[in-house]
C-alpha cells in the first residue's frame, strides 16, 4: 500500500518567473493580476521576453503538494509531462523535493511540457500566462488506483477543468479516494475557471468533494452573486468544509452553520505567487494531522505569509518551525 497522506492531481507546469513593471505588461498585452491561457506561439514570445527568469517545477496543486512534503507528510503528485527537457526537469525536481511522481514522462505526448510565464510587478502582484501543454491532457487512464491505497486526502486543481480529459481524471480520482476511505478536496483556482465550468464545478463539489477552497472572486463568480455570505451559504449546503481566502483580510471557514474567522497578519507582498497554494498546504496539513478547523486555518495563514515575502511559489524557510513558534505544534 502507498499510504500517502495527501495526493494531488494537477497540471504539471514549469513555472518561469521574472520581474516586470506595469509598462511592460501593457506593451505585451498582459492583463495584470490574473491567469491567462495562451497558445504555444505566444508562450515562446513571452518566454523570450523574460529577463532574470527563474524556473521551477510548479503548477498550483504541485506547489501545495511540495509544501506538504516539506512539512513532513508523505505525498504524491499525479501529473503528465512530455519526455522533453522541461518534462525531465519537472519529474526530477518533484522527486528531489521528496514528492512521488508516479507517472513517468511520456515520449509520444502530443504537446510539449506545460509552462507558465509569471510576471511579478513591483507591488508583488503576479500576472500568469499559461500554456496548457501535455499537462492538460491528463485523463482517467493516467490515474492509477494503486496510488490511492491507504490515502488520506486528495487535492484537485480547478485549472484542469479547461479540458474534458481533466474532468475524467477528477471523477476517477475522487472515486478511488472514496474507496480508500479518504477525503477529497479541490481549489477553484481562478474566477474564469468558475465561470467557464460553473455547472460542472457545482456538481463536483456537491457530489464528490468534502473540502473546497476558493477566494472571494471565485466564490462570487461560481454562485453568480455579489454577496459573499450568500455564496458561502450555498457552498456550505453542498460541501462539508468550505474555505474563503480574502487577500489580507480574515479567512472564512464554514462547516454547516459553523463559521470560523481566522485573522491575517498583513505583510507587504514581495511576490504573491503561490500564496493560495501554500495556504492550502498549511490548511491541509492541519486537517491531515487531526487539527481543528481554526488551527488548520491559522497554519494556512502562516504558510501563505511566508511565501509572499520572497520571489517564488514555495517556502524558503521551515514552515514547521513557524508553526512551532506560533504554538501550533
Amino acid at each position: 500500500m502507498s499510504n500517502y497522506d495527501v495526493i494531488g492531481i494537477g497540471n504539471a507546469i514549469v513555472d518561469v518567473i521574472a520581474p516586470a513593471d506595469d509598462m511592460f505588461l501593457d506593451q505585451m498585452g498582459i492583463e495584470k493580476g490574473i491567469m491567462q491561457l495562451i497558445g504555444r506561439e505566444r508562450a515562446e514570445l513571452l518566454y523570450s521576453s523574460m529577463k532574470d527568469r527563474t524556473e521551477t517545477p510548479g503548477g498550483s496543486v504541485a506547489n501545495t503538494i511540495a509544501g506538504l512534503g516539506a512539512l513532513g507528510l508523505s505525498t504524491a503528485f499525479i501529473g503528465k509531462v512530455k519526455d522533453d527537457a522541461l518534462g525531465r526537469f519537472y519529474a526530477s525536481g518533484m522527486a528531489q523535493a521528496g514528492t512521488a511522481f508516479p507517472n513517468p514522462p511520456v515520449p509520444n505526448a502530443a504537446a510539449p511540457t506545460s509552462r507558465s510565464m509569471i510576471f511579478v510587478s513591483p507591488d508583488g502582484e503576479r500576472s500568469m500566462n499559461t500554456y496548457l501543454g501535455a499537462g492538460a491532457d491528463i485523463g482517467r487512464a493516467d490515474v492509477d488506483a494503486a496510488v490511492f491505497e491507504g490515502g488520506k486526502i486528495l487535492f484537485l486543481e480547478g485549472y484542469l477543468f479547461d479540458k474534458d480529459e481533466g474532468k475524467t481524471a477528477f471523477t476517477e480520482a475522487a472515486h478511488q479516494m472514496k474507496a480508500a476511505g479518504g477525503r477529497s478536496s479541490i481549489t477553484l483556482s481562478d474566477p474564469f475557471c468558475a465561470d467557464r465550468h460553473r455547472t460542472d464545478f457545482k456538481q463536483l463539489i456537491a457530489e464528490g468533494m468534502d473540502i473546497t477552497l476558493g477566494n472571494v472572486a471565485e466564490w462570487k463568480t461560481l454562485y453568480e452573486t455579489d454577496d459573499l455570505d450568500a455564496a458561502l451559504d450555498q457552498a456550505a449546503a453542498a460541501c462539508d468544509i468550505v474555505v474563503c481566502t480574502r487577500s489580507g483580510d480574515t479567512v472564512i471557514i464554514r462547516q454547516g452553520d459553523t463559521r470560523i474567522e481566522v485573522p491575517v497578519h498583513r505583510v507587504t507582498p514581495v511576490d504573491a505567487t503561490g500564496a493560495g497554494d501554500q495556504f492550502a498546504a498549511g490548511f491541509l496539513f492541519g486537517l491531515a494531522t487531526g487539527r481543528d478547523l481554526d488551527t488548520a486555518g491559522r497554519m494556512g495563514v502562516i504558510a501563505a505569509a511566508e511565501v509572499i515575502g520572497h520571489v517564488g511559489p514555495r517556502p524558503k524557510v521551515s514552515i514547521k518551525t513557524l508553526f512551532e513558534e506560533a504554538g501550533l505544534l
